[in-house]
C-alpha cells in the first residue's frame, strides 16, 4: 500500500463518532491489511495533523438473507484516531 489515500476509506458518521469527535477522536474505515503506524502516516500525510493515538479494530461482517439463501456482509476494519490537543479535522465539524 504505497498510497495514503488507499488506507483510508471512508469516516464513520454515527451518534457515537460525532460525540467522539468533540474529544478530539475520529473514526474511519480503513483498509484491512493496513497497520497502526500506515494510518498515522496516512492521517498526518492527508490532514496534515499531528495524531497522538490510533485503536484499530476488526469489524466481522453481519450475516444477511434474502429469502431462503444466508449471506454474510464483508469483513471490515476500523481505526479511531486521537489527535493531539486544539486540533481537529474540518469535514467532521459541520455534520453536527
Amino acid at each position: 500500500m504505497a498510497d495514503s489515500r488507499d488506507i483510508l476509506v471512508r469516516p464513520v458518521i454515527t451518534e457515537r463518532s460525532m460525540a467522539d469527535s468533540e474529544m478530539g477522536k475520529y473514526t474511519f474505515v480503513v483498509d484491512r491489511r493496513a497497520n497502526k503506524y500506515q494510518i498515522r502516516n496516512a492521517i498526518e500525510e492527508i490532514f496534515g495533523v499531528r495524531v497522538l493515538r490510533v485503536n484499530t479494530m476488526r469489524m466481522l461482517g453481519k450475516r444477511r438473507r434474502m429469502g431462503m439463501h444466508v449471506g454474510r456482509r464483508p469483513n471490515w476494519k476500523k481505526a479511531i484516531v486521537q489527535l493531539a490537543p486544539g486540533q481537529e479535522l474540518d469535514f467532521f465539524e459541520g455534520m453536527m
